[in-house]
C-alpha cells in the first residue's frame, strides 16, 4: 500500500511487519469484511502467506473471522490498543471539557485534530446533528482527510515550516474534495500566511459541500502548535457573517483555554 510519508521509506523495514500493517489497514477499510483472495490480490501476496499472517493475527486477537462468510474483520485487541493510545494523548483528556462546552455554547460539531504523515487525523469529535433530519458529517475519530481542504488542516499547515508545507504539497498533490478546495500550491501558501496572521482558518465548503467550519491553533508548553480545534455546521446556519461575528471568537477562546491548560505561557 502506498504511504505518503514526509521521510523516505527506511531501508531496514521488516517485511513481515510491513505486510501485517498493510493487511490490518486493508481489512479495516471494508465494513463487509475481507477474504483471503482479496487480500492476496490487492497486496500481491501468495494466498499461503496471507493465510498464515491472518491466522496469527486471529490467534493474537488483532483480527477475527466470521464463521459464516469466512471474511476477516479487525479484532477487539485493536480497540484495546486504540484506547491505550487515546489515554496517552493527555491533550485529549485535558481538552475534553473545553470542547464539550464549545459544542454546547455554539450548538455545532466540534473537532480536535493533529497533522500526521501529511494528513489530518481527528483525535476527538463532539457531534451535533446538522439538522432535524439527522444528517451528520463524515468525519470520525481516527479518520484522515487532506490538510489543504479543511480548516484544522490549514491551521496546522500555517504553523508548520516551509519545508513541511512543501513536503505535504509534494506528497499529496493537494487533492480536491469539492470545487472550493484550494489545490494550487502558490494560492495555498498565500492563504496559509493569512491564516497565521489572523490566527484562525475557515473551511468554506472546501471539505464537504454544505458544511462550513472555523478552526484555531492549540499551543503546547513549548510554544509550538500541537493540534487544532474547530466548530463545524451546515452552511445555511454557519454563515460567513456568523463566523466573523461569533463563532471564530468562541473557537479561538476555547483553543486559548486548552493551550493554557497544556502549559502554554503565551511565548511562541
Amino acid at each position: 500500500m502506498e504511504r505518503n510519508n514526509i521521510a523516505q521509506k527506511p531501508s531496514n523495514l521488516v517485511q513481515s511487519v510491513e505486510r501485517v500493517a498493510n493487511i490490518l489497514e486493508l481489512v479495516g477499510r471494508n465494513s463487509q469484511g475481507t477474504g483471503i483472495r482479496d487480500v492476496s490480490l490487492i497486496l500481491n501476496l501468495p494466498k499461503g502467506t496471507v493465510h498464515r499472517l491472518l491466522s496469527t493475527l486471529v490467534y493474537m486477537g488483532y483480527v477475527r473471522q466470521d464463521s459464516a462468510t469466512k471474511n476477516y474483520f479487525l479484532g477487539l485487541k485493536l480497540l484495546e490498543l486504540g484506547n491505550l493510545v487515546t489515554s496517552q494523548l493527555d491533550q485529549i483528556k485535558i481538552a475534553e471539557p473545553v470542547l464539550r462546552r464549545l459544542a454546547e455554547d455554539s450548538g455545532e460539531t466540534v473537532h480536535m485534530a493533529i497533522l500526521e504523515q501529511n494528513e489530518i487525523v481527528y483525535i476527538n469529535k463532539i457531534e451535533k446533528e446538522i439538522n432535524a433530519g439527522g444528517l451528520k458529517m463524515s468525519s470520525r475519530v481516527g479518520s484522515r482527510t487532506p490538510a489543504n481542504s479543511c480548516a484544522v488542516g490549514k491551521v496546522l499547515l500555517a504553523y508548520s515550516s516551509e519545508d513541511e508545507v512543501e513536503s505535504v504539497i509534494q506528497a499529496t498533490g493537494l487533492p480536491p474534495r469539492t470545487p472550493n478546495t484550494i489545490t494550487d500550491p502558490a494560492q495555498l501558501k498565500e492563504h496559509l500566511a493569512a491564516v497565521r496572521k489572523q490566527e484562525y482558518a475557515v473551511d468554506d465548503e472546501e471539505n464537504e459541500l454544505g458544511i462550513r467550519c472555523v478552526a484555531a491553533p492549540v499551543f503546547g508548553d513549548k510554544g509550538k502548535v500541537v493540534s487544532a480545534i474547530s466548530a463545524s455546521g451546515p452552511a445555511f446556519r454557519v454563515t460567513k457573517r456568523m463566523i466573523q461575528d461569533t463563532l471564530r471568537k468562541e473557537v479561538m477562546r476555547a483553543a486559548s483555554e486548552i493551550s493554557v491548560l497544556l502549559g502554554y505561557s503565551g511565548v511562541k
